[in-house]
């Protein structure tokens, strides 16, 4: 068994590594855990110990075999909870991360297989990252951002980078889930904002910030 700390680590390092980054250092680790950068490295040096990951200075932090294996695990359970609370229990996509972020230490050898087939394998979480199923596959990533479509474009919802509560909240203000349709009327070169068509209906202006955080596919 590993500790909650440790399990959180090779979730992260597993995350960032998906997120394709070429050196995953502890100052990326640190960002995205919201720990010291000291502690940090404290830490990768016990996963070292525990051979749950490599780590060098210039090649950066790598997980093993056996820590890759551990992060998929979680990042398993965690994604099947989401898809369980929103689907079974009613909650809202801005409320489900906080919850299976607990739900996603409970350990038992057959938890995940029960709860995958009981959602009736589902490829997604809600918030369209792609579940892992126990030997590592998984369906696509989406990588297209809304900001990287031209204009007079349309595309659909697919998965959104910022899983925050606030981001969430926001979107679903707009009436934009996933599968929402979004067609791009002018994108203006100022700073960056879009002038954006919500299922053919609502006219909305929208940050550059917003659109690097929604993923989408024409």
């Amino acid at each position: 068994m590993h500790t909650l700390s440790e399990e959180n680590y090779l979730k992260a390092i597993y995350n960032l590594d998906k997120q394709g980054l070429t050196k995953i250092t502890p100052t990326a680790i640190s960002e995205s855990l919201g720990n010291n950068p000291a502690s940090v490295v404290d830490m990768l040096k016990k996963l070292v110990e525990k051979e749950l990951l490599q780590y060098e200075k210039s090649k950066g932090v790598k997980l093993t075999h056996t820590g890759q294996n551990v992060a998929i695990s979680i990042v398993r359970k965690h994604r099947l909870w989401e898809a369980f609370l929103l689907e079974k229990l009613g909650y809202g996509w801005d409320e489900v991360h906080d919850i299976a972020e607990q739900l996603e230490h409970v350990y038992h050898p057959e938890l995940a297989d029960r709860l995958d087939k009981y959602l009736g394998f589902p490829q997604y979480d809600p918030h369209g990252d792609p579940i892992p199923k126990a030997n590592g596959e998984s369906a696509v990533s989406y990588k297209t951002l809304l900001a990287e479509i031209d204009e007079n474009k349309k595309c659909r919802v697919v998965a959104v980078k910022d899983t925050s509560t606030p981001f969430l909240q926001y979107l679903r203000k707009l009436n934009i889930g996933i599968g929402t349709s979004i067609s791009v009327i002018e994108k203006i070169p100022f700073d960056g904002s879009l002038t954006i068509s919500i299922n053919n209906e609502l006219q909305q202006t929208v940050s550059r910030l917003f659109a690097d955080n929604l993923l989408v596919e024409e």
